[in-house]
């Protein structure tokens, strides 16, 4: 099987075990985002962050090249410091820094810029 056959059977893996809950009970849409162990997305998380980069620089007035960028290194940062703490284990509680909180922002007011 190609990388791309595994991401899609992944994807609808995650659709099926979740998607009819998501829709019956929480009354929401579902989008499986699936990643391969060296970082590539899936065609449906590539969708779902090119759509998140096009409503983050509409917010923010910033062009969407930059914010791809933005979102596919914070992205590859997280998927790093995983597999960091994966291999060798969270060694304690790590305090919250300035980024983790720019974050939530960002999630926020992308999360209101559909209302």
């Amino acid at each position: 099987l190609s990388l791309n056959k595994v991401l899609k059977k992944h994807e609808d893996e995650k659709k099926r075990a979740y998607g009819e809950r998501v829709l019956q009970v929480e009354k929401s849409s579902f989008t499986p985002v699936v990643f391969s162990t060296s970082g590539i997305m899936g065609d449906e998380a590539d969708k779902l962050y090119k759509q998140i980069a096009h409503r983050l620089a509409n917010k923010t007035k910033q062009t969407y090249p930059d914010t791809i960028r933005y979102i596919r290194q914070r992205l590859s940062f997280c998927l790093l410091k995983t597999l960091i703490i994966s291999l060798r284990g969270h060694r304690g509680e790590s305090p919250k820094s300035y980024s983790d909180r720019n974050d939530i922002n960002i999630l926020y007011m992308i999360k209101n810029s559909s209302n």
